[in-house]
């Protein structure tokens, strides 16, 4: 075991020696760390191994020394002999260098001028290089600048992009380069502040200019109107015209160099120059603004602004004048400012690309004609003059057009125009019954007198009056209506002419204008001319002579509702007998006049009678009658007479007519003969007459005698047998009554129907007895016979009581 670790202890040792040997001494630590890791005693080992390795290479070296030592001998012997020689060598060498140098000195100083000049030459050529790649840098940056100070900013920043792309690159590394490079974003800044400003600049103008731009193409819009209508009555009569004015230069198309241009700009015939809006309005500062703005990547951002501020310039342009309604210019400049506007818009639409686009110009419009709807609904409104609202209505309409021919949709205008037409309806109806009120005013209400032929075509002429009976009659002579039938139908013809106005130009068939007109002169007849007939008919100072010829007038303004209808078909062409066509209601509103006229006689009759009862002064107390009628009832009759006597001017030239006549005549008779009878039989009954005497009874049977006479005089015929006399039956039983005093009669009979005084009601006998009971003392006639005047009170109080039990009886079979 110990001779094999002694081995192995041995075999380690030659290891490392040979490790140490063949290793760097830098890593020989390590190794010998190793040794001394390693057994006890095993370093001495190591060093004894170590120091006969050391004598080994030792005795080696030696034997190498020895080996070269006479080879080392001979060198140090040839290099002694050489030593002289190297010497002198020396010497000349010296001598030759420095002769070399006393002799290149000059050479040196010649050569060192030579060096200097082409440097010098070298830098020349690379400043004349480097000067030829910076020339064109400098002179396009001057150019630049002159670009600038020329306003040419577009073509500035094209310069810019070559100067950034292809000049300054070359020389970049230049500092002045770099100076530029740093000041162009500030100049392509200011160019585009310049541009924006000069953008807000045409902004302005354009909205100052936009009246005019919009009143240029609404006149080229109303000519090409005028045109159109001027070729269609020339195609009509077989001739043309060549067209001289156009609505835009698209003729409903558009192109892209400019607005309202003429068809034919080479025309020598065109009566004045089209104006367009590039006439009106200098574009560039749009056109240039939007390049500068494309080329600096930035566009977006213009259209956006361009785009808000025109619809702030919208909201400003639709929004109206406070005074808008008052005169027509103001609706003038209000629709040219808003056609200006987009005209303005449609041509920037078809001159720039996507500046603007047809989703946001529809958009726009939509806005704005939601907006100028309600503006012209609210002041219409206010408009009370038909000539202005009828100007309204031409100018919408040329609005409209000019608009359509740009491309935008009117038809909501054209659907406004109906709202607007029932103003203008409102406004006719207001003017007209103005013009009736006044031709009521004038009429004299007694018939036309005409004293020539030509006097009675005249009238004739004005108003469709035919009589057979009057034709015949000699000159002078009266035609039936006042002078208010004849310019109450003008003036109704005039109406529909003013109605007809307003459907012009409104692209409407003939039986929708026929429709129109025969609506709106419905709403004349039954709400202004019947409005305005029914006032004058309530009028105080109109008379029962003026009512009969109301009656008189209206009869024959409703024969001519016929005529009117004719009319309205020979303007419209539309057949009456049309499906759903209107018919005219002035029948119904002539006879609705006739029956207010005939009940207001009625009226006024009864008035003017209780006027005349009012005049009655009985002397209820006196002892006899005066043996003949009151004044005031004569009078009354007298009244009466005389005015039944004016129904025989009512119309009666036919069977309708004369029915008509009458049965208003008999209808007046009978209701002035009912009410006479009331009030008289009211007058006796009043409560505040205490008293009566048998002799006012015998002075009020007088005036009812008279009463009963002028009925069966037949004031009014028509009436058969005693009809208009049983208006006074009542009065006539009860005062046969007292006047006989037949009592016994009269309560032996009461009920019957038979009996002698069955219209005697037992109240008004016994209202009546009363009031004489306390007279019957006082009476002359009966103080000579005090026995008989006894036996008559007593009678009286008898009958009285008689009388109270049917009045009670009467009362208790009601309840």
């Amino acid at each position: 075991m110990a001779d094999s670790e002694t081995l192995e202890c041995i075999t380690e040792h030659e290891r490392i020696l040979q490790e140490i040997e063949s290793t760097d001494t830098a890593c020989v630590g390590p190794t010998l760390r190793s040794i001394y890791d390693d057994q006890p005693n095993a370093h001495k080992r190591f060093m004894e191994k170590l120091d006969a390795r050391i004598r080994n290479h030792d005795r080696e070296i030696e034997k190498m020394c020895n080996f070269h030592h006479q080879g080392f001998v001979d060198a140090i012997t040839e290099l002694l002999k050489v030593r002289a020689d190297a010497e002198k060598l020396m010497g000349q060498v010296t001598d030759t260098n420095r002769r070399l140098q006393d002799a290149g000195r000059e050479v040196t100083a010649q050569t060192e001028e030579v060096i200097r000049c082409r440097v010098q030459q070298r830098n020349m050529a690379t400043t004349v290089e480097k000067l030829q790649l910076c020339i064109p840098v400098l002179e396009m940056y001057s150019k630049l600048k002159e670009q600038l100070e020329s306003k040419r900013y577009y073509a500035a920043l094209k310069t810019m992009e070559q100067l950034e792309k292809v000049y300054i690159p070359r020389v970049s590394q230049y500092r002045f380069c770099q100076i530029m490079a740093e000041n162009l974003p500030r100049l392509r800044e200011e160019i585009k502040d310049i541009s924006m400003s000069d953008l807000k600049d045409f902004l302005e103008s354009i909205r100052k200019h936009s009246d005019k731009v919009g009143e240029t193409a609404m006149r080229q819009a109303q000519q090409h109107r005028t045109f159109n209508s001027a070729v269609a009555k020339q195609a009509s009569m077989g001739h043309y015209i060549k067209p001289v004015y156009s609505l835009n230069e698209r003729t409903h198309a558009h192109t892209p160099n400019g607005l309202l241009m003429d068809d034919d700009t080479g025309d020598d015939e065109a009566d004045e120059e089209i104006l367009t809006a590039q006439d009106l309005v200098d574009f560039s500062p749009v056109y240039r603004c939007l390049h500068i703005y494309t080329v600096l990547g930035d566009r977006e951002t213009f259209e956006n602004y361009y785009r808000k501020q025109r619809k702030k310039q919208a909201r400003l342009v639709l929004q109206p004048q406070a005074n808008m309604h008052e005169t027509v210019e103001g609706y003038r400049r209000y629709f040219n400012q808003i056609v200006g506007f987009f005209v303005v818009e449609d041509h920037i639409l078809h001159a720039t690309q996507g500046l603007v686009t047809r989703a946001y110009t529809d958009e726009l419009w939509n806005m704005a004609l939601s907006k100028i709807i309600a503006v012209l609904r609210t002041h219409s409104s206010y408009c009370d003059d038909p000539d202005l609202v009828l100007e309204l209505k031409n100018l919408i309409v040329i609005f409209a057009d000019t608009l359509q021919g740009f491309g935008f949709p009117v038809n909501r205008l054209f659907d406004l125009l109906f709202e607007v037409r029932d103003q203008y309806n409102e406004t006719l109806l207001k003017k007209w019954a103005l013009v009736f009120r006044e031709i009521f005013e004038l009429d004299n209400y007694s018939p036309i007198p005409v004293e020539t032929e030509e006097e009675y075509k005249l009238v004739v002429s004005r108003f469709p009056f035919h009589d057979a009976e009057i034709e015949k009659q000699d000159f002078p002579k009266k035609l039936p209506m006042s002078q208010s039938v004849p310019q109450i139908y003008t003036q109704v013809k005039e109406f529909i002419y003013a109605s007809l106005k307003f459907s012009e130009s409104l692209h409407r068939s003939s039986t929708e204008i026929d429709d129109m007109l025969r609506k709106s002169t419905n709403l004349l007849l039954t709400r202004t001319l019947s409005s305005c007939l029914q006032n004058l008919i309530k009028k105080p100072h109109i008379g029962l002579t003026e009512l009969v010829q109301i009656i008189i007038n209206t009869t024959h303004l409703e024969q001519a509702c016929r005529y009117l209808e004719e009319f309205i078909t020979n303007i419209t062409n539309v057949s009456p007998e049309t499906v759903h066509t209107t018919r005219l209601y002035g029948l119904s509103t002539f006879k609705d006049a006739r029956h207010a006229a005939e009940g207001e006689i009625y009226t006024k009759l009864n008035q003017k009678i209780d006027e005349f009862i009012q005049l009655a002064d009985y002397e209820w107390g006196m002892a006899e009658s005066d043996g003949r009628a009151s004044g005031y009832l004569m009078d009354l009759i007298n009244f009466l007479r005389s005015t039944f006597q004016v129904f025989t001017h009512l119309p009666n030239n036919n069977n309708d007519h004369a029915s008509m006549s009458g049965k208003v005549a008999q209808t007046a008779c009978m209701s002035a003969c009912k009410h006479l009878s009331t009030s008289l039989m009211q007058m006796l009954l009043d409560t505040e007459l205490k008293q009566i005497s048998m002799g006012a009874i015998q002075q009020f049977n007088l005036d009812v005698i008279q009463c009963e006479l002028f009925a069966s005089s037949e004031p009014v015929p028509g009436f058969q047998g005693d009809t208009l006399q049983l208006a006074f039956i009542d009065l006539r039983q009860l005062l046969d009554l007292f006047m006989v005093w037949d009592w016994s009669t009269y309560l032996a009979d009461y009920g019957q129907p038979t009996s002698k005084y069955l219209r005697v009601n037992p109240a008004t006998a016994l209202a009546l007895l009363e009031k004489m009971k306390d007279t019957s003392k006082k009476n002359n006639i009966f103080s000579q016979f005090r026995k008989n005047d006894r036996d008559k009170q007593k009678l009286i109080e008898t009958v009285v009581k008689q009388l109270r039990s049917l009045v009670n009886a009467e009362c208790n079979m009601r309840t």
